[in-house]
This record gives structure tokens, sequence and C-alpha cells, in this order.
């Protein structure tokens, strides 16, 4: 009997198969990519070189560019100061309970420039009309203060202004007796606004008493605490008679934006929204008008009446020249 042969395995060689041919094959080996760390010492050093010059550049950029974004910033805050809002700080009681000391208020600027005027209800920031703050101290900023008078939110300390409601506009008759209520243009108004404990007028005689026409391009200003606010009552002796000229106003408190537990908004108090408060305004003007326009009728009505006599006597004197 023949000897069998039997092919011996090697587990490092491929597997002979019957019928597969070297085109059958698998993939060839695949050339790995060096890594970066597998670089060459100089390319490391170029790479690394570039980018530490790339970051210094950019960081250089923004040096340059810092003096630009600050101006940018200054003339967007001399911006809002000057046409849409400002913020003032409250330094004393006279408007509390609606306004308190040391309260942030947000007066709007824009309104103004298309015409508005003040109306009544609203609370007001004007200029000083006639030093009513004559003697006042003036108050020590503090930093957050400076900061915001420094880039313009805020008015700095130099600046006289006062904040108040508005009750009279021009053509009210602003009147009060005893201890009140606040008459305007006769209308008893329902204040639910002033400070507790205090009466609607005051009873005295420096000025608590009164009744005053408000002539046209000035208001009448009162605070919200009676009791304890210098307003437009006691500074009837001035230039102005107390009235506040409209050119003199910044603009309208809107909003309590400081501190936070004092949010809340100002609107007008419905108060002033009451029928018949406008009616002698309104009626006035059309008043005026009827009485100017009465002569006007009367003498018309008088030459037609002439002329109607005029020819009724050429006709009697033709027919009697017969």
């Amino acid at each position: 009997m023949g000897d069998l042969a039997v092919g011996a395995r090697s587990g490092h060689g491929p597997e002979e198969e019957p019928g597969r041919t070297d085109d059958a094959a698998g993939p060839g080996p695949v050339e790995r990519v060096p890594e970066a760390d597998d670089a060459a010492p100089g390319d490391r050093e170029e790479r690394s070189g570039g980018s530490s010059r790339s970051g210094a550049k950019k960081q250089r950029s923004f040096w340059k560019e810092l003096p630009l974004l600050i101006g940018i910033a200054l003339i967007l805050a001399l911006l809002i100061k000057t046409f849409l809002v400002q913020a003032f700080s409250i330094p004393s009681a006279s408007m509390e309970n609606t306004l308190k000391i040391g309260d942030r208020v947000l007066v709007d600027k824009l309104t103004p420039w298309f015409g508005s005027e003040p109306e009544r209800g609203e609370v007001i920031v004007f200029h000083d009309p006639a030093s009513w703050l004559e003697g006042e101290p003036t108050p020590e900023p503090n930093a957050v203060q400076q900061v915001l008078s420094w880039v313009g939110l805020m008015p700095s300390a130099d600046e006289k202004d006062l904040i108040k409601r508005v009750v009279g506009v021009g053509g009210d008759t602003v009147e009060c007796n005893g201890t009140g209520p606040l008459k305007v243009n006769g209308k008893a108004l329902s204040e639910p606004y002033v400070y507790p404990g205090n009466t609607p007028c005051s009873d005295d005689n420096a000025g608590g008493t009164f009744k005053v026409k408000v002539p046209e391009g000035k208001v009448w200003v009162m605070g919200d605490h009676r009791q304890d606010s210098m307003d437009s009552r006691y500074h009837q002796n001035d230039k102005n008679n107390g009235f506040v000229p409209v050119d003199n106003v910044v603009g309208r408190a809107i909003v309590v934006a400081w501190p936070p537990t004092h949010w809340s908004t100002l609107p007008v108090p419905d108060t002033f929204d009451q029928s018949g408060l406008n009616a002698v305004a309104n009626v006035a003007p059309g008043a005026l008008g009827l009485a100017g326009a009465a002569p006007l009728v009367l003498w018309r009505r008088r030459k037609i009446n002439q002329r109607v006599t005029e020819g009724n006597t050429r006709v009697s004197a033709t027919g009697g020249a017969r």
C-alpha cells in the first residue's frame, strides 16, 4: 500500500482554497498617514509657530477695536439720553408713596420731540423753573450713579430737576379750599395716590388755599405727599406765579425701574378721566367763537336791511314821478 500524503498547515500563511486566484485576494496593506506626533520635529515647530502668530494677531486686533467699541457705546448712550429715555433718582419724600427716596425712574423723552405736552395726572420731571431748589443740599451720588452719569444715562448731581404730578394744564382752573378736595374746572378729584394720612389740600396761609387759572404753555404741579411737598402752591410769588413752563419739562416718568421690589408703571389715574372734567375747557372755545361770530351776523343783517330799505325807497320815488 502506498503512503498517504498529508499537507501541513501553517499558522502564518494563507489557506489555499481550490479555484482561488491572486486577484480574489483581500486588499493589500493600507498606507498609514502619519499623525501629528509622528511628524518631523521641524514640521511640528512650523505648525506651532503659525498658530501662535495667529492668536497674537487676533488679540492685537481686539485691543485696536476696543476704543472704537467704547466710542460707539458712548454715542449710543448719548442718543438714548437725548432722544429716548433717561434715568432719574428720587432724592426726597415729596412724591411718597408713589415714589420713595432712592427709587430710580425712567423718563420718556421721545414724545415731547413730536409735540406732545404734559397732561393732567402725569408724573413729570422738569428743570427748576425759578430757584425752587435754592438752598437745598446737593445729594452726593454713589458709584453707580457716577458711572451712569458719566455715560449720560443719568443726570449729573449739578443738574437741578424736580418731579411732581401735573394737576392742571393750560386753560384749567385749579382750586383748594381748606383741606380739600382738590378741584379742577369745578370737579372734585378723588386722589387715591395722595400719601396716607394727608389731606388733598393744606389749610394754611402759605399757599395751601388757592384758586388759579393755568396760562397756556404752563402747568400746575403738586406732590403726592401733600403736606411735605414744596410745589406750585408755595411758589406763587416767583416770576412764573408757581406755574411750570412746558419748555422746562424734561419728560414723563413712565416706570419705576429700581429697586426691583419697587418696580411699577406710572399710569394716569382714572380720576382724571371722569366725565365733565374737560367740559369747561371744551365749551370755552365754542363760547368764544359764538361771541365773536355774533357781531358779524348782526352787522350782515343790518347791511341787508339797509339794502332792502334803499330798494323800497327807489321804487316809491319812481312810482311817484309819474
